[in-house]
């Protein structure tokens, strides 16, 4: 944790101790290589839920939980296009984050506050899932010596001090320990755990297909208990495309994108980004075979499988190695989260206060948002914690629902701004609907789907069938997004 710390603080040395406006500390100031885009987003989609919440879905339902690579390689491939977009019109603008986009397209800053306010909900729980991740991960490694509640209070502290002072370019640097961590001990583990526990991964697979041959197909184990419903081809499909598409313009990703050198440290980042998903088979399946090791654990319990599997079988330097490795895998993520939603706050809401709307006020706001927004996620966490999967499947369903705002809007200028506004508050009120009520997944299929399709079909509706909107004169380029640099076809001689 006191690496962790120096690193984030040396990572504004040379770039006056922290200075500079809201777009340097939001986004990096546009500058940060292949290399530093690469580890900063792999550390957002490698969050506390790969080492607890992937093993816990192994655990308790199998196949099901395959769904995050499909979604996650799929989301990259869309990137690949959209990313270099946002990077792009973000650039040409002056703009800090998926809430200046929409102010700016539909020339309304109050949209983008609205926004800001609606995305901080739906992130705040996400930001309690790392600081409850971390807890668990630092209590069980440390065999109880550590208490949840001082682990908490450590994920909060740590990931504040060093995002207040250095913003997105420290979280990059700190990504870069993570992620040698990660890969060393998820190899380690992915090594160890079946020769030690089965002599090999043929007699795992054996012991699985054998006595737990539920686990290796759709829908899974333990389908239609405690809410999940059936979690089958439908479900997979819907989630899977449903999260591909939401995790390209969720707030924590467009960050990255915006702190790109250029688009196409975006595009080589896209292509190399899917072999970082080659580690999360590796939590998944230990979950799965901590069926034989450690049976009968239920409910957040469940979500210990990985570490009760090593906890007691390996040397404590080790546990301390691998409990680093998770609770960095906490610590990054948290650190983006809290970040974007200063920056929204700060660029999009108290912005609108004259006292705030200046560049370094803006800055300055953004940064006590963010120990705002943490002291509020910790407080959550002490006061009303929940389960890892549930927060993180709300948050992306909530998310999704701003896709066609952003997207559509970005590229359609017929779209207008009552559809866009009439789409999100119908997607919002369905899934919210379905979510609270125990009706997730719904016929099969994800709630967060469903609820995409009415917000789709209700702003369709209103821009073709209801009033035109007048009285915005800027032409299209000033409103639209391009690729910055189309695809090239490159011939052969001969």
């Amino acid at each position: 944790m006191v690496a962790t710390v120096a690193l984030g603080l040396l990572a504004v040395r040379g770039r006056g101790g922290g200075g500079g406006g809201l777009a340097e500390w939001s986004v990096g100031g546009r500058s940060l290589g292949t290399v530093f885009i690469w580890v900063l987003m792999a550390g957002e989609g490698y969050t506390s839920f790969s080492y607890l919440g992937a093993a816990g879905w192994g655990y308790n339902y199998g196949a099901p939980v395959m769904y995050v690579v499909a979604y996650m390689s799929c989301g990259y491939a869309i990137g690949y296009v959209v990313g270099p977009v946002l990077w792009d019109y973000a650039r040409r603008h002056g703009l800090v984050g998926i809430t200046d986009m929409v102010a700016h397209r539909y020339g309304r800053p109050w949209l983008g506050a609205a926004v800001a306010v609606l995305a901080t909900v739906f992130l705040l729980p996400y930001i309690q899932l790392q600081i409850t991740g971390m807890g668990v991960v630092v209590s069980t490694v440390t065999y109880g010596t550590v208490s949840l509640e001082w682990a908490y209070f450590i994920a909060f502290a740590v990931t504040t001090g060093f995002v207040v002072v250095s913003g997105l370019r420290g979280s990059a640097w700190v990504s870069v320990l993570k992620d040698v961590l990660v890969i060393a001990t998820l190899a380690f583990l992915a090594v160890y755990v079946p020769l030690h526990w089965f002599g090999g991964y043929g007699e795992l697979f054996d012991r699985l297909a054998a006595e737990r041959p539920q686990w290796l197909t759709l829908p899974g184990a333990g389908s239609g208990e405690g809410g999940r419903g059936e979690l089958g081809v439908a479900w997979f499909a819907s989630t899977s495309v449903l999260n591909a598409l939401t995790v390209v313009i969720f707030p924590t990703t467009v960050a990255g994108y915006l702190g790109a050198r250029n688009a196409d440290a975006l595009r080589r980042n896209a292509i190399l980004l899917p072999a970082y998903n080659v580690l999360l088979f590796v939590p998944m399946l230990l979950g799965m075979a901590a069926l034989f090791v450690v049976p009968g654990l239920a409910g957040a319990d469940s979500n210990l499988a990985l570490f009760k599997l090593v906890v007691d079988s390996l040397p404590a330097w080790a546990v301390g190695v691998i409990g680093v490795a998770a609770a960095l895998s906490s610590i990054v993520p948290m650190a983006v989260f809290m970040l974007v939603i200063g920056t929204m706050w700060g660029r999009s809401v108290l912005s609108l206060v004259p006292r705030w709307s200046s560049g370094e006020r803006q800055k300055l706001a953004s940064q006590l948002v963010v120990v705002a927004a943490g002291t509020i996620a910790l407080v959550m966490t002490y006061t009303a914690p929940n389960t890892l999967v549930r927060l993180s499947l709300i948050s992306y369903e909530g998310m999704a629902q701003l896709v066609p705002m952003l997207l559509l809007g970005l590229v359609w200028r017929r779209f207008t701004l009552t559809a866009a506004v009439s789409g999100l508050v119908a997607g919002v009120g369905v899934v919210c609907g379905l979510v609270f009520t125990g009706n997730d997944p719904v016929w099969g299929v994800n709630a967060g789907m469903v609820a995409l399709g009415v917000n789709l079909a209700v702003a369709l509706g209103v821009t073709w069938f209801g009033p035109r909107e007048v009285g915005d004169r800027r032409p299209d380029e000033e409103v639209l997004a391009r690729d910055p640099q189309p695809l090239r076809v490159v011939g052969t001689r001969g």
